[in-house]
């Protein structure tokens, strides 16, 4: 085992990354087993932290983190050392403090137990997903040309020329399926060419920006995209909600107003709270 970490990833100078990876995994959970501790109101675990009265957010202490890890990360010279993986596992404990509070930062309201609050654990898989992809080797699609070209004779530049056009245009189709709303097949036809030009062809998913700016209410194309919408993609979701509910809690509050209390509307203690934690 040894032996293999020193070759896959420390000869390889993927230290900081894996050590960004395991604290960003680590903290998460972490986390999210305090909040769930706390929305369960159990008695013997830390509450929130509120001196005089002032509920302070775990993503104050995850920018706190990321702004140490981040500066220490400049000014480290050794790329294998154990400083460089202390200061990449400082940033990657304050990112998942963050991302966890994502939709908070998103919405400027504590939505954190809603269903508004899913959009922090779509965060961190995505956040998952690519920083795994990037530590087992892969790389965007047309990386290695952009940093790997030079000088050749005319039809090895030609080639080189051709490839990075491709390599645009995957590009290109990663974005469109962005704003498709197809958030992981953007993300996947990043690293694997040609999943995001078919997916920047197919029909956008309702309510996404490129349905509101290209399909009129009443039109074909909206009909077809609800239709689609709600054989194919609605039965994955609810696969992928059960996932993340398993991991991170039930977001079944209802919005409410500001009380000022909690990790989110309602109180720890809160009766409403008590009847839906997980």
């Amino acid at each position: 085992m040894v032996e293999w970490f020193g070759s896959t990833v420390v000869a390889t100078g993927r230290l900081p990354l894996f050590c960004f990876f395991v604290a960003f995994v680590a903290g998460f959970l972490l986390i999210r087993m305090s909040v769930r501790m706390i929305r369960a109101g159990v008695t013997w675990w830390p509450g929130n932290l509120r001196p005089g009265g002032l509920h302070i957010h775990h993503v104050v202490f995850g920018v706190g983190l990321m702004m140490v890890g981040g500066v220490a990360a400049l000014l480290i010279t050794d790329r294998q050392g154990a400083p460089i993986a202390v200061a990449a596992g400082l940033f990657g404990l304050g990112a998942a403090l963050v991302l966890d509070e994502f939709a908070l930062i998103l919405h400027l309201r504590d939505v954190y137990w809603t269903e508004q609050g899913r959009a922090s654990v779509d965060a961190v898989f995505v956040a998952v997903a690519l920083t795994g992809l990037l530590l087992t080797g892969f790389r965007p699609f047309g990386w290695d040309w952009f940093h790997g070209a030079g000088p050749g004779g005319a039809w090895q530049t030609a080639a080189q020329a051709g490839l990075m056009v491709l390599a645009l245009v995957n590009l290109a189709g990663s974005v469109v399926s962005l704003l498709k709303g197809k958030i992981w097949t953007g993300l996947t036809g990043v690293f694997l060419p040609a999943i995001s030009v078919v997916a920047a062809i197919r029909l956008a998913v309702p309510g996404s920006p490129w349905a509101r700016w290209r399909y009129p209410a009443g039109s074909a194309k909206l009909d077809q995209a609800v239709r689609r919408d709600r054989r194919i993609r609605r039965p994955l979701i609810k696969v992928k909600i059960r996932v993340q509910e398993l991991i991170a809690g039930r977001h079944d509050l209802e919005p409410a107003v500001e009380t000022g209390q909690g990790e989110a509307p309602g109180t720890a203690d809160s009766p409403a709270v008590l009847s839906r934690a997980v």
